[in-house]
């Protein structure tokens, strides 16, 4: 009796780490997915994934490994709202720079999909975490492609408010001034 309790206790246990290992697979393949609906398909499919820190300060986590040197994030567990992003090397800088609160070093034009939009943000300053009178705040971020570029003077003169039609310059006088240009919604 001993051994067929011992027997069915194992059974049990290996049957939920079958489980558990099928949860998981599952949540990494959604988190995927959903880091891929950022881009069109073309970049996407061969792109890295990288997962959020499970705590503050902690290390990236690699879902896939890519090939083509675009970076695909899913949707922030840490921010509201629905913000995956695929992009490039220079806007990756870009990103860091600014959560680093550091000078970027964009070295050639870069570009970013961020194709089902984004979280509430300020159009002037990239560390307000919440409306102000000041700051031009947008409740969500429509979809968009970002464009940084390493001389900023090509900036000048492009339009800065986000209501203006069309593509405008994001955190202009910033070291982060980027061109966002609005695109449809995007149904991958």
């Amino acid at each position: 009796m001993k051994y067929l309790t011992f027997i069915v206790i194992l059974f049990c246990l290996l049957t939920a780490q079958v489980v558990q290992g099928q949860t998981e697979t599952k949540k990494i393949s959604s988190k995927i997915e959903e880091a891929m609906s950022a881009a069109p398909s073309s970049i996407s499919k061969n792109a890295t994934i990288l997962g959020y820190p499970t705590e503050p300060g902690g290390q990236n986590i690699v879902l896939r490994k890519g090939t083509n040197g675009w970076t695909c994030r899913p949707d922030n567990p840490h921010i509201p709202g629905n913000n995956p992003m695929c992009v490039d090397s220079q806007v990756f800088e870009l990103l860091s720079a600014a959560a680093e609160k550091r000078d970027p070093n964009i070295t050639q034009t870069g570009f970013g999909y961020f194709l089902q939009g984004g979280h509430g943000r300020s159009n002037l300053n990239p560390w307000d975490t919440s409306p102000t009178p000041e700051n031009e705040w947008m409740e969500h971020q429509v979809p968009h492609i970002v464009v940084v570029l390493p001389d900023k003077s090509i900036l000048e003169g492009l339009p800065t408010k986000m209501n203006n039609g069309g593509p405008w310059v994001m955190w202009d006088g910033t070291p982060y001034a980027h061109i966002m240009i609005p695109v449809p919604e995007y149904n991958p």
